[in-house]
């Protein structure tokens, strides 16, 4: 089940757009973070992205040009990727596209029910009254970031837990083939 939230508070500046998408996924933290970090993939393994440029790559901080599809609806932006692999999270500053300004952070940590995954965007654009904020509560922030940042962790998901079904089980990997004793655990 993923859990979001959207919230919206006044700063001196104007209004902040904050959402939240959650998830647990009942695979390896590690590999949960991998299929987060590696966003080249995306394109082939989440069906909602279009496409994945790196635009440049300095190790554990890249430029990228993404594309995705709110069910038909093209988005684009440009984003500062941020890896930090030791605390296992993922952050974007986006410079360019509509969004310019959106920080996100992806937490991906070990929880009693499998991984935790959060996924948290913040935006306070400089857009003029009235419209602005508006604009960026309703229609950057509900209707295309949560539904953009479900579709993700749905797709997410759906991989590593599919992954790690497919492996063998221990019955399988200790059984001797051939024998009486296959698909039996033997104790040594």
């Amino acid at each position: 089940m993923i859990r979001r939230r959207i919230l919206a508070g006044t700063r001196p500046l104007g209004i902040i757009v904050h959402t939240e998408n959650s998830i647990t996924i009942g695979a390896p933290v590690d590999r949960v973070y991998d299929l987060g970090a590696r966003i080249e993939d995306w394109p082939e393994t989440l069906p909602h992205y279009r496409w994945v440029t790196i635009l440049r790559d300095e190790g554990t901080r890249r430029i990228v040009e993404m594309a995705a599809s709110r069910d038909g609806f093209p988005v684009k932006w440009t984003s500062i990727q941020e890896l930090d692999p030791n605390r296992r999270a993922i952050r974007y500053r986006h410079v360019r596209g509509i969004s310019r300004g959106m920080v996100v952070a992806w937490s991906i940590e070990p929880g009693p029910a499998g991984t935790e995954v959060r996924i948290v965007h913040d935006f306070d654009p400089p857009w003029p009254r009235p419209p602005g904020p508006l604009v960026a509560r309703y229609i950057v922030g509900d209707m295309f970031v949560r539904n953009v940042a479900d579709k993700t962790l749905r797709h997410i998901k759906r991989i590593a837990e599919s992954e790690l079904a497919a492996q063998p089980s221990t019955a399988a990997k200790t059984a001797v083939p051939g024998s009486l004793l296959e698909g039996r655990v033997i104790r040594t």
